[in-house]
């Protein structure tokens, strides 16, 4: 083959200046200990049946690493099951600690049900893939690294900073604040909490849209509906038939809202919601707002987006069902599981005497199958407002942030049951349109990941100064 060798070089040397000008900027310390402690508990697989014990203690060896004391770096709860909890000593002992919290578990993730193995920490297309990516060890990687890079740097709080890392909050059962508060309500006793699970960023279309700002979450509640009877053979139909009751009574309650309730935080959420409405949809949010309200104004906006009408009253629905013994037999035996979400500021009492009156039927008995307590709407403290908009300024110019209601759960509503103050803030965004916590290919973008870990390292030297 016939060739030249000085423009063979000439090629060479094109080519390697086009890839080096086509090449990713280099991370700095900071983002590469970020993306180490990401993926190292990312693939430390920490669902129900391993417990995050092994997370908890690879990051206090981190911690420890850094130069926290011993003493301050504690790890407590039973096994497999344990939390991590982390002081970071400030100069006043005047006044109460902040809070962060932040769980290490994660909900099941089937290899066969997945493009790849969720386990295994992954970068491809300009995202990170794995399971717990944007629930919630992202927040986890953020707030380690957060404070790795300011105990390097030499920075003294004016007040101690606690960070717990907890164990429990997928599944409910034996959840790790919940201990904390039962056994070691010491180390964990704050003015206020801040909770990254609690929070987030809405992107559309590639736009930074909002970043919101949690004061207060629906009440979990599980309900079983049932109804019992002596049955009969199959050729002799009654019309008193348990299936029949059962499913009269579950169809009234699929015709039933419960009403209008908008509290200090959902106000605010749709008044500046509605600028990013169309026009026709924004005039309904504003006539659902005033004083007296439309009605008719008030169905639209709930029947044009489940999640407006979650924020807007309490729910009930019915999510498992049961019934029958035999394909030849009345049924002796039917039973629904309900799954409510109860609004901040409403009792469980009255919600179960909704229910009952809904059902309208003696026959349906109604059984409560959880212990979760209602909490309280944490109130919109200025400072904090105000703090959590200087930090996403300086980093989102001209994106508001806006306070809203989770219409799902975290361990903020033990904190707040117990008179401690939780506001989630998170600085990782995410497109409203490809929500993957819990799913398949779960995944952030690299981009926005980063840009949370240092939205998380100002906060929190922001919130010492």
């Amino acid at each position: 083959m016939n060739s030249i060798p000085g423009l063979r070089i000439t090629f060479a040397s094109v080519l390697l200046a086009v890839s080096a000008l086509a090449a990713e900027p280099a991370l700095t310390p900071h983002q590469q200990l970020a993306r180490d402690i990401f993926r190292e508990l990312i693939e430390i697989n920490t669902v129900l049946k391993n417990g995050s014990t092994k997370a908890a203690e690879a990051m206090a060896t981190r911690l420890r690493a850094a130069g926290f004391p011993a003493a301050d770096v504690k790890l407590l709860g039973p096994g497999i099951h344990q939390n991590l909890v982390l002081r970071y000593r400030g100069k006043s002992r005047d006044r109460k600690p902040i809070l962060f919290i932040c769980h290490l578990d994660v909900v099941e993730a089937l290899r066969d049900d997945w493009s790849f193995d969720p386990f295994v920490f992954l970068e491809k297309d300009g995202y990170f893939y794995g399971r717990g990516t944007t629930d919630v060890k992202n927040e986890d990687a953020a707030l380690v690294a957060g404070l790795i890079r300011l105990r390097q740097e030499g920075f003294v709080p004016s007040r101690d900073i606690v960070v717990a890392l907890t164990e429990n909050e997928e599944i409910g059962v034996n959840n790790g604040v919940e201990l904390l508060l039962r056994n070691h309500r010491d180390l964990i006793e704050a003015e206020f909490c801040l909770n990254p699970d609690g929070g987030g960023g809405e992107m559309k279309h590639g736009r930074h849209r909002l970043l919101e700002l949690q004061t207060s979450e629906k009440t979990y509640l599980a309900y079983q509906f049932a109804v019992v009877n002596k049955g009969g053979h199959g050729s002799l139909p009654v019309k008193d038939n348990a299936i029949y009751h059962l499913a009269a009574g579950l169809h009234r309650l699929a015709a039933y809202d419960f009403p209008l309730h908008l509290n200090e935080t959902t106000r605010q959420f749709f008044r500046r919601s509605a600028e990013f409405e169309p026009p026709e949809m924004k005039t309904d949010i504003l006539a659902m707002l005033a004083s007296p309200r439309d009605e008719k104004a008030v169905a639209r906006v709930a029947a044009s987006s489940a999640y407006y009408n979650a924020l807007m009253r309490t729910t009930a629905v019915a999510t498992q069902l049961t019934g029958g013994h035999a394909q030849n037999a009345l049924p002796q035996k039917a039973q629904a599981v309900v799954n409510a979400r109860m609004l901040p500021g409403e009792s469980i009492e009255d919600v179960t005497a909704t229910l009952r009156r809904v059902l309208a039927d003696d026959q349906i008995t109604i059984t409560r199958l959880d212990q979760n307590r209602s909490a309280p709407l944490s109130p919109l403290r200025t400072d904090v407002v105000t703090l959590v908009e200087k930090v996403a300024a300086g980093l989102w110019p001209g994106v508001p942030v806006v306070p809203f209601m989770s219409t799902g759960a975290t361990d903020g509503t033990f904190l707040r049951a117990a008179g401690i103050p939780v506001y989630g803030v998170s600085g990782m965004f995410g497109d409203v349109d490809d929500v993957r916590a819990h799913g398949k290919d779960e995944r952030i973008g690299v981009k926005e990941f980063f840009e949370g870990v240092e939205f998380t390292y100002r906060l929190m030297k922001a919130v010492g100064e």
